[in-house]
């Protein structure tokens, strides 16, 4: 199959992948209202083509927080990119270094940033925050990630409880990972997954685990954590977000905001950015779509701080659309997943690259030569009614 785009790489990803796995990356939440809203508004917003412009050469770089990168997009911190293809952490790091954009860490990786940093050594790398009931653990990732050179702290905030996917349950499908006969027949149905992502590890390093929790702590995927101190801080609030931003002495970006009164309180406890973000509709199914609330956060606050956003991005044109509506910067999570799924750091390269190409041809059928002439007036939305 000629891989053209990123659908084509979903599609082989769903085909090589077992289908617990894939759904748990690809599907959403609940009904999976959100998830289809989201595509059907970036869909319905349309950008007004521009004629007889010099875009003979195309800039697709921006400028985020200081850094200048090849085109506006993060590779979003995945929690399940290890279990993709073997040792895919480091194999999206090295791809997004080969991109020209940064890769954040999660901090329920597969890998740990300090291997991650080493094996894509030259990489922009970033770093998802998850908070533990413990603090004094978080505080200890902090030191961690100021020690490696990374600048850039997203904390996720969105996250207050695990959603409810109710395929997951179905499928047999989870994390921690449980026995199942549905599960195993899906797995032996998968034998180039097994072979050469499960059994790899097993040969090598062992089951994989959190590798971020401290080693007395971890846990194989295949267990539930027993430890309190390491499960995800259910009391989470603004005075441990201010707390945070005590201790961390690089740009620290709330991720999950979706009102502008919390993109305020962003401001007002020293945050630098917000990202924008419903989650890619794995979260609360009756929230709003990003670009949406987009517009409202950024005249709220885009002149005091950098407003990233996030959600549903399969095409060139869906950055551009967030870029038009005052995003800095744009988060993608699935995309890069399904290439690494294909075919490790080739594969999300060639997710990567397609995703650069086609930034550039909108651009220029936009009459853009970069993204400096990119603003609100470049989009529109029409409602569609397939009746």
């Amino acid at each position: 199959m000629q891989l053209l785009n990123v659908y084509d790489y979903r599609e082989v990803a769903r085909r090589r992948l077992p289908r617990g796995m894939f759904e748990y990356i690809d599907r959403g939440t609940q009904d999976e209202v959100l998830l289809r809203d989201i595509r059907t508004v970036l869909n319905s917003i349309k950008l007004n083509q521009q004629v007889l412009n010099d875009v003979s050469a195309i800039d697709t770089s921006v400028t985020v927080f200081g850094e200048r990168q090849a085109f506006p997009a993060i590779v979003a911190p995945t929690a399940v990119a290890g279990l993709v293809w073997y040792d895919g952490e480091v194999q999206i790091a090295r791809a997004a270094r080969h991109a020209g954009i940064p890769f954040c860490v999660a901090t329920q990786s597969m890998t740990t940033m300090e291997e991650i940093a080493d094996r894509a050594k030259g990489a922009n790398l970033w770093f998802q925050l998850y908070v533990f009931e413990d603090r004094a653990l978080t505080q200890d990732l902090l030191r961690r990630a100021k020690s490696l050179g990374i600048k850039n702290l997203l904390l996720t905030a969105d996250t207050a409880r695990s959603p409810k996917k109710e395929w997951n349950d179905r499928n047999g499908f989870g994390i921690p990972i449980k026995p199942s006969l549905t599960g195993a027949l899906d797995v032996l149905n998968h034998p180039r997954w097994l072979l050469g992502v499960l059994l790899r590890y097993v040969m090598t390093t062992g089951v994989p685990t959190y590798a971020h929790y401290p080693e007395a702590y971890r846990t194989k995927i295949t267990r539930e954590s027993v430890w309190d101190n390491v499960k995800l801080a259910r009391r989470l609030t603004w005075d441990d977000a201010a707390e945070i931003r005590k201790l961390w002495d690089g740009n620290l970006v709330i991720k999950g905001v979706l009102a502008k009164a919390d993109a305020q309180r962003a401001v007002d406890i020293g945050a630098q950015g917000v990202v924008v973000s419903c989650h890619g509709g794995r979260n609360l199914d009756s929230a709003r779509v990003s670009i949406r609330v987009l517009p409202e956060i950024v005249d709220a606050v885009g002149s005091r701080m950098t407003v990233l956003a996030d959600s549903g991005v399969r095409r060139g044109s869906d950055i551009v659309k967030y870029m038009a509506a005052g995003a800095s910067g744009v988060l993608m999570g699935r995309a890069p997943l399904y290439g690494a799924a294909v075919g490790g750091e080739g594969g999300a390269k060639g997710v990567l690259d397609i995703l650069r190409g086609e930034i550039e041809n909108c651009l220029a059928w936009a009459g853009c030569s970069s993204f400096e002439q990119v603003d609100r007036s470049l989009i529109r939305e029409e409602r569609y009614d397939p009746r």
